[in-house]
């Protein structure tokens, strides 16, 4: 893993120093969930940093290594985002030149906000000023650990943000029980398309005269929510796929902590597993843009290629009379990132037709929010379960 490096003014935390001359320098391996370089530049700050000198050195590109008070740090960041916020820019001509715009402003918050770092030590403990125990939240996240790291505040108030809510869990009405999101994997905290797959009509399974799928397969199942709906629907049996480990780990033990194990299994695969099934479920990312961080990967599908390959893999999985359905808001149409004309025309390419469309209104504080800069697609968003067959 790359380094970085930096002086204090003091003898503390000192690592592999051996004399005084030395005391003065300081290393630590850097680490960074979405994947940033390290910053080519770190000094040292504490309470006395101003916040207008800490935004002049990060938009600068020049890192602080914070080394005062835990919530003086967070004070800090805050102040960081003011700033930022300021200059935010106004609306494009068009929705999608407001999304491009949007999306390249947040990318800048996130570079400056994440200039602002913290050092853990070797066993994920963070030796500031009033500090929480992080130990147990860096596990889940980062793993065992393996000396001293630095990343930024920004990431690690996400990191303990998360440990919180896989305690809490999110409630599920549609399955009478909550979900534990794991650190990186997309929290149904929208329910809008839980509540669309609880209340579909199931297909029948007619040539094994069966009134319910006995076999379903959910892609990309995340925290395993859609999975565990089907299965306390009355499917036999479900499999469910995904690639990113932090969502396998978390759709187990999602599946173990609801009594589902025998019913549910979990699939490291590409998309679809081997053979075919009477109802196939996908809820892929709904915008066709990159993603800059893991919790991202839930939202954004560059160039839309899962949806893509779920259509196009679809008719070869699904057994005779069987459906598939695909959970997909529209969103991306009214930013003007991808048309309804086009996706009717993905499905028609992939040989598939529409037998039914269920639609479902947001809920989420977002399409209420007159403040923000894509407000007029959000308030207008409507999330579909398209039912498709083959033909």
């Amino acid at each position: 893993m790359p380094r970085i490096e930096w002086t204090e003014n003091d003898s503390n935390d000192c690592d592999d120093s051996n004399d005084s001359i030395n005391s003065l320098f300081r290393h630590a391996r850097w680490h960074s969930e979405s994947g940033a370089a390290p910053p080519r530049k770190v000094v040292a700050a504490d309470d006395r940093t101003r916040a207008g000198t800490a935004h002049r050195l990060a938009c600068e590109g020049t890192a602080l290594l914070w080394r005062g008070d835990f919530h003086g740090a967070r004070r800090l960041l805050s102040a960081l985002g003011r700033r930022v916020d300021r200059k935010a820019p106004g609306p494009g001509a068009t929705p999608a030149e407001s999304f491009h715009l949007h999306r390249r402003a947040r990318g800048h918050r996130a570079r400056v906000l994440g200039m602002l770092l913290v050092r853990l030590d070797g066993e994920h403990g963070l030796d500031l000023r009033r500090a929480p125990d992080v130990r147990a939240a860096c596990r889940e996240a980062y793993g065992p650990p393996d000396g001293p790291t630095v990343v930024s505040l920004r990431e690690l108030l996400g990191v303990i943000g998360a440990h919180e809510w896989r305690k809490k869990g999110v409630p599920v009405p549609a399955l009478g029980a909550r979900i534990h999101p794991h650190y990186g994997v997309f929290s149904p905290v929208r329910g809008e398309y839980v509540d669309l797959v609880a209340r579909a009509p199931l297909p029948s399974a007619a040539p094994r005269g069966v009134p319910r799928p006995r076999t379903a397969f959910d892609i990309g199942t995340g925290t395993g929510v859609l999975a565990a709906v089907l299965a306390r629907r009355g499917v036999d049996r479900v499999v469910a796929t995904d690639v990113n480990p932090r969502a396998l780990a978390c759709a187990r033990d999602n599946v173990e902590r609801l009594g589902l194990a025998g019913r549910v299994e979990i699939m490291d695969t590409g998309l679809f597993p081997a053979g075919r099934a009477a109802l196939v479920v996908c809820n892929p990312p709904w915008l066709p843009a990159r993603p800059t961080s893991t919790v991202e990967q839930g939202v954004y599908d560059p160039g839309g290629a899962m949806l893509h390959g779920f259509l196009d893999g679809l008719a070869a999985h699904l057994e005779p009379a069987g459906e598939g359905w695909l959970v997909l808001s529209d969103l991306a149409e009214h930013l003007q990132l991808r048309s309804r004309d086009q996706l009717l025309a993905a499905f028609g390419a992939a040989g598939l037709r529409v037998v039914d469309r269920l639609d479902i209104a947001p809920r989420h504080p977002r399409a209420a929010d007159g403040a923000d800069p894509l407000h007029a697609a959000r308030a207008a968003e409507v999330t579909s379960l398209w039912r498709l067959t083959p033909g």
